[in-house]
């Protein structure tokens, strides 16, 4: 076998190398489709469980609003009910009649008064009681709850501007909210009561009903801290005790009266306070106050039922409106009565508006449903992430291991070659078939350098594993880095000049001693400078420096060789890692060149970069700390 057959056979086993890393790139790539389909499924059914989350936590929202708003509307009318509960017990309790206070007979007074203070929660809500007759020159008398009497005496400061205000029937409402005040007109005759529903009609003037007489006037003065300082905060620790929301009280002027902080600029919930119109009436009639046979009219229906309801009626007959009342105490105590028309529009309510602290119940919700969706997406997200974490990982370990299984390939068929021209030309001297003295020498020289080319691909393997698996030890010393270079260019140079290469040197003359491993630095350089031959694309030209500045050393390899194109330049130092364009080249090697550069240069505290446009060629450069006193 001469030695051309033997190269032969030697391209042949490199052509197959070649023909099977395409076929396993192209299953790889195939791969490769089916799991980016698989995670772009997984990323959609995320995406679809996010909107299904989204339109169900509004949905959950909504009702939650309604949920909420119906609980507070109830809580705010039971906070009003409460209020005006103990405001209508000190307004309908006193109303005694006309004979009483003609006869100045306080015994009917007196026994109300106990009971009223026997029920009530709040004993000094009552701050003063005065009674005046319907009389321009009537002197008003203010009870005395010690002696149980009324008697002229000193009557409140604003009792003044009251009387003149309720003593006019333009003006008369049962409730002051500037003072706070209650009035009671003391009709005569009040007793027996009748008790009369007015048909509606279809037209023409509305049926008016006459009102008795009035003898005069009970005002019930109340003490304004005590709603504020009491009643109020009472009843706001009863019906909103988490605080969750703003509790405010104002005036029919707008006045704040209460508020459990700034108050409120809005209203979730509202009622009126100071309402002495009782939701259900309890009254008797009496036969002896219906209007004779000849009074009798068609729109008119007496009743002797006994009754529970409010009538709320245009009493007047002249449009303005007009409400009647009329009232039996369920229970102990005394019966009391009232029949007095008044304007709705001019009674002196407060207003208690309920709102939450976020600013409304549709805020709160919001803000809840807002953090609700950040949680939830923020579990999809690490859902998300976490698969798509899980397809990374899994995609670099297959690339790794499709990298390995390459590496294993490349370096068998990297083997297979030398050592079929070592086998072909140790047969060929074993038969004989070279005599002659140079031809010995050309077969010994082909295996020498084969068996060469198979010690150093042996050593870079081993090397790689012992860094890799973290049992390599470094030797470091105090070495002149120039002689590191010097001695790295000397071990290249024969290869070098074989493929006749023009090499440049700047090697500095005052480059520093660094504590390196001489061996492993000299290897990694030795590595840069065959890579730059390697891939050369003809062009026989390479440069070695090395340099020192700003307390770092740097040693670079320059070449005109094919270059590395952007996207391999973030690969190439990764084990096993060959570029596309090399394979296709089909430029030989195992992928761990680079990868041992790197591993060696962050053993030394150092890095290596590199910097390469495609076409033109590419720089390594081993950047290390100019001092090193240990590693």
């Amino acid at each position: 076998m001469s030695l051309k057959t033997i190269y032969k056979r030697k391209g042949k086993i490199e052509n197959e190398s070649e023909s099977t890393a395409s076929s396993d790139s192209t299953l790889y790539m195939k791969r490769s489709w089916i799991s980016i389909l698989a995670i772009c499924g997984f990323i959609g059914l995320l995406v679809l469980l996010g909107v299904l989350q989204y339109r169900w936590l509004s949905q959950v929202s909504e009702a939650e609003i309604e949920k909420q708003q119906k609980r507070l509307d109830s809580d705010t009318e039971h906070f009003a009910a409460d209020f005006n509960r103990e405001i209508q017990g000190a307004y309908f309790n006193f109303q005694i009649g006309s004979d009483a206070w003609k006869k100045k007979d306080w015994t009917e007074f007196n026994k109300r008064y106990d009971f009223w203070r026997s029920k009530t929660a709040y004993p000094s809500l009552i701050k003063s009681v005065v009674f005046v007759e319907n009389r321009p020159d009537a002197e008003p008398l203010v009870y005395n709850a010690e002696k149980r009497t009324f008697e002229p005496g000193e009557v409140p400061a604003a009792f003044a501007s009251l009387r003149a205000r309720f003593s006019a029937d333009a003006t008369f409402q049962p409730v002051y909210d500037d003072v706070p005040a209650l009035v009671t007109p003391i009709h005569d005759p009040i007793d027996p009561v009748r008790h009369i529903f007015l048909r509606e009609h279809s037209g023409g003037t509305p049926p008016r009903v006459p009102m008795p007489p009035k003898f005069g006037y009970l005002a019930v003065i109340l003490d304004a801290a005590t709603l504020k300082d009491q009643v109020l905060p009472e009843l706001d620790r009863k019906y909103f005790p988490e605080g969750d929301f703003v509790v405010s009280v104002a005036d029919k002027a707008g006045t704040q009266v209460f508020h459990t902080s700034a108050g409120t600029n809005g209203a979730d919930a509202s009622a009126r306070l100071l309402d002495v119109s009782p939701d259900n009436l309890m009254f008797y009639t009496s036969t002896d106050m219906m209007p004779g046979e000849g009074e009798r009219r068609s729109d008119v229906f007496v009743s002797k039922r006994v009754e529970s309801r409010t009538l709320t009626t245009d009493i007047r007959g002249d449009g303005a409106g007009g409400i009647m009342k009329i009232e039996v105490n369920r229970g102990q105590g005394p019966k009391t009565t009232v029949l007095e028309r008044t304007n709705p529009d001019a009674v002196g309510f407060w207003t208690l508006q309920v709102q939450h602290r976020a600013g409304s119940i549709a805020n709160f919700v919001a803000g809840a449903k807002r953090q609700s969706l950040a949680i939830s997406f923020g579990l999809l997200g690490l859902l998300g992430a976490g698969i798509l974490l899980i397809f990374i990982s899994a995609q670099r370990a297959r690339t790794l291991a499709q990298r390995q299984i390459d590496f294993v390939s490349s370096v068998s068929h990297e083997f297979r070659t030398p050592l079929a021209v070592i086998y072909s030309a140790g047969e060929n001297l074993a038969d004989g078939v070279a005599k002659e003295e140079g031809q010995v020498t050309r077969y010994g020289a082909m295996i020498k350098g084969e068996g060469k080319k198979l010690s150093g691909m042996v050593e870079q393997i081993l090397e790689f594993a012992g860094a890799d698996s973290g049992r390599r030890k470094y030797n470091f010393r105090e070495t002149d880095i120039g002689d590191v270079v010097n001695d790295a260019l000397d071990e290249c140079m024969p290869m070098l000049r074989e493929k006749q290469f023009d090499v440049e040197t700047d090697i500095s003359n005052d480059l520093p001693s660094v504590a390196v491993d001489r061996d492993a630095l000299s290897g990694a350089v030795q590595n840069l400078l065959q890579n730059s031959a390697k891939y050369s694309n003809g062009t026989k030209w390479l440069r070695l420096s090395a340099a020192s500045a700003n307390g770092r050393v740097r040693i670079a390899v320059e070449d005109h060789g094919i270059g590395i194109s952007r996207s391999d330049l973030r690969q190439i130092f990764q084990p096993f890692f060959r570029s596309k364009a090399v394979v296709d080249s089909q430029i030989h090697g195992s992928g761990l060149g680079l990868s041992l550069v790197k591993q060696i240069a962050e053993a030394h505290g150092g890095k290596v970069y590199a910097e390469s446009e495609v076409g033109k060629g590419s720089k390594f450069t081993i950047d290390l700390a100019a001092e090193k006193s240990e590693i």
